[in-house]
């Protein structure tokens, strides 16, 4: 039986701010964006389109793009990352950087006390996760982890049924993100060492976010991880040091198996958001080509013959509000929407009207299992233990 109470929380998923918290910032929030000429420069529009924020500064590294870029937008430029929050007056930043710069770029900031929306992934070592998680317990400000992935139609619909209790007892979740970035390293040549350039899982969050998100309460305890050998090599003729497929396999705490597959050098079509989900009420299955339709069974629905149903047939009942309302522009907003969410959600945090989606501890269960299946496939796939941010004493 479906509660009706439970529904209509389900239409939510955004939790408001902390019954008792007496704050809410009013003014305008002055927003930096960093990596402004890449990546960042993608959310600008997103920012200045809403009411309670402005592009404050922006920061890249080509003066001769920056400027021009910058005064498009009547925002301040900076070439020195350290520079602008130190003089720009900042309440947040958002890092659209490289990879390898996430963290410590987050340290910077929220050792001033500015509030951080930072790109995937949160960092590229077990150590920078320490540091990270360091800076944000010393900080006043918060930090939010930009899993777009988490955002997107499709995975904010199977949240709410999950929170509805259509699915049981969730115990099977697999993610894949297949992305051929032979020729995108050789244009974002940090690709090149961070992501292809290490074995194992270095790119998983956008597999293991949203399943994390279907398993509330839940975290990965132990991973281990297997590739599947290197057939390619970059235009130098060096092999790609992550394998064409690595398979990382994460039990959690309650039990549950997940199983991650990224491929980021195999030549193929692009296939970045397949998903399953199995619990013992119900299953889900996403559309893995153009011509095909996310497909879920759910017992509490089913007449009997157990059948597939089309996705799309239960927005009508469990959509959530912020897809209900969303405007056409925020709809076609890059990552499937998952763009637009997470700004408006993070700009919400910072006002103080709700709580942080995916906060420091969250961002560190999405980061680490991938940060431990990279040593787990240099020890011939041993299961190894995943560590706890929540246990780390600063």
């Amino acid at each position: 039986m479906i509660d009706d109470g439970c529904f209509c929380r389900s239409l939510l998923l955004f939790e408001p701010l902390l019954e008792g918290a007496d704050w809410v910032m009013r003014d305008t929030i002055k927003v930096g964006i960093a990596g402004f000429l890449g990546r960042g420069g993608n959310l600008a529009a997103a920012v200045e389109g809403h009411p309670h924020a402005r592009v404050q500064a922006v920061c890249d590294i080509d003066e001769r793009r920056l400027v021009p870029a910058a005064a498009s937008i009547g925002a301040e430029p900076y070439m020195d990352y350290d520079r602008m929050l130190s003089e720009a007056e900042l309440d947040a930043v958002i890092l659209g950087t490289p990879m390898q710069l996430h963290a410590s770029q987050a340290v910077q900031a929220l050792d001033r006390n500015i509030h951080v929306l930072s790109e995937v992934v949160a960092a590229v070592s077990v150590e920078e996760c320490r540091e990270l998680v360091g800076a944000q317990e010393r900080s006043s400000a918060t930090y939010m982890l930009s899993e777009n992935y988490c955002y997107t139609k499709a995975n904010m619909l199977i949240e709410a049924l999950v929170a509805q209790d259509l699915f049981g007892t969730v115990y099977y979740a697999e993610g894949e993100y297949l992305h051929d970035l032979k020729d995108l390293n050789e244009i974002t040549k940090w690709r090149r060492r961070w992501q292809t350039g290490v074995d194992g899982i270095t790119y998983g969050t956008h597999s293991l976010g949203p399943i994390l998100r279907w398993m509330p309460g839940d975290q990965v305890v132990s991973v281990c991880c297997r590739g599947s050998g290197h057939h390619y090599r970059d235009p130098r003729g060096d092999l790609y040091e992550n394998q064409d497929t690595c398979v990382m396999l994460a039990k959690t705490r309650r039990g549950a198996l997940i199983k991650i597959r990224v491929d980021m050098v195999s030549t193929r079509p692009h296939a970045m958001h397949n998903f399953q989900l199995q619990g013992t009420e119900g299953a889900y299955e996403s559309a893995r080509v153009d011509s095909e339709v996310n497909r879920v069974w759910l017992s509490a629905l089913d007449d009997g013959n157990r059948e597939w149903m089309d996705l799309r047939e239960l927005e009508g009942r469990f959509l959530p509000d912020v897809w209900r309302q969303a405007s056409s522009e925020a709809v076609k907003s890059g990552h499937g929407g998952g763009d637009h969410f997470v700004l408006e959600d993070f700009i919400a945090v910072v006002r103080g009207e709700r709580q942080c989606r995916i906060d420091i501890h969250t961002a560190m269960d999405m980061t680490l299992p991938g940060l431990i299946s990279q040593e787990s496939i240099a020890r011939d796939g041993m299961w190894l233990e995943v560590p706890d941010s929540r246990t780390w004493q600063h």
